[in-house]
Order: C-alpha cells, then sequence, then structure tokens
C-alpha cells in the first residue's frame, strides 16, 4: 500500500500504570518537575479564560513520550497574548502547543538532550496534526 494511502497513527494515552516514567523519559529526570510546571504554566497564558489547572493525560507515539493535554475539558480559547494567535482548540491540541513552549522556555534555561529530542519530536507529529494550522499559528 502506498505511504500516502497509510492512515496517520495518532498519540495514544499512556497507561495508568507507566504515567510515573513518562516525565523523566520525556524531560529527563533531573528536570522533571521544573518541565511539567513549565507545561501547566504555559497552558494558563495560553488559555487564562479556560484553563483552571486539573488532571491531565500523557500520550505518547510509536512508544516514545510527546506531550500532555489537559482532561478539564474537551476545547480551550488560546488568547492572543503570547503569540497574537486567536482560537479554539481541542484539548489535545492545547496539550501540544503548551508542551511546545514549555520545551522551548527551558531550552533557553538547560542544555538538554531531552529537551531537543522532545521538542523535534513533538514538532514533527505536529505537522501531521488535524489541527497543525492552528498549533502552528499558536507556537509562531
Amino acid at each position: 500500500m502506498p505511504t500516502s494511502m497509510i492512515a496517520r497513527q495518532s498519540a495514544t494515552v499512556v497507561p495508568e500504570e507507566r504515567r510515573q516514567e513518562f516525565l523523566p523519559t520525556l524531560f529527563g529526570r533531573s528536570r522533571l518537575i521544573v518541565a511539567e510546571n513549565a507545561v501547566y504554566t504555559s497552558m494558563g497564558w495560553l488559555s487564562p479564560l479556560d484553563y483552571g489547572g486539573g488532571f491531565w493525560d500523557f500520550y505518547e507515539h510509536e512508544g516514545k513520550p510527546l506531550f500532555l493535554a489537559p482532561k478539564s475539558r474537551s476545547r480551550f480559547r488560546i488568547t492572543g497574548e503570547i503569540t497574537g494567535f486567536q482560537g479554539e482548540v481541542s484539548a489535545e491540541a492545547a496539550g501540544i502547543i503548551a508542551t511546545l513552549f514549555a520545551f522551548s522556555h527551558l531550552s533557553f534555561h538547560y542544555q538538554s538532550e531531552h529537551l531537543s529530542k522532545g521538542y523535534g519530536r513533538l514538532y514533527a507529529y505536529s505537522t501531521d496534526h488535524p489541527e497543525a494550522a492552528e498549533i502552528f499559528q499558536a507556537i509562531d
């Protein structure tokens, strides 16, 4: 079957029994607390009207950690405070945006292969996401 006819494989939620290793694998053990907080803080800046904390799902793709996404709502309004983008996106896309922001922010403070590889993997995954246009407008 030609590659163009193969459906894009979506990221999947990390099962409960593997959640404990998700953040250390994604961000590195020494940065997992600061990185997790950076994602939540980014989401607060990006969606101050809709995000107020809550439980997050962790997503992986092809067995590798990819991003975090909030579960408190199905859609989030992203405001233009940071990039000028204004729009509404799914919780998954909002999580991708917040995680990309966190990777970027942390890369200014830490030299880390976890951060550069994680950002690259998530950016590449995002290019084929159904909300790719919104994701890239929001991070630009």
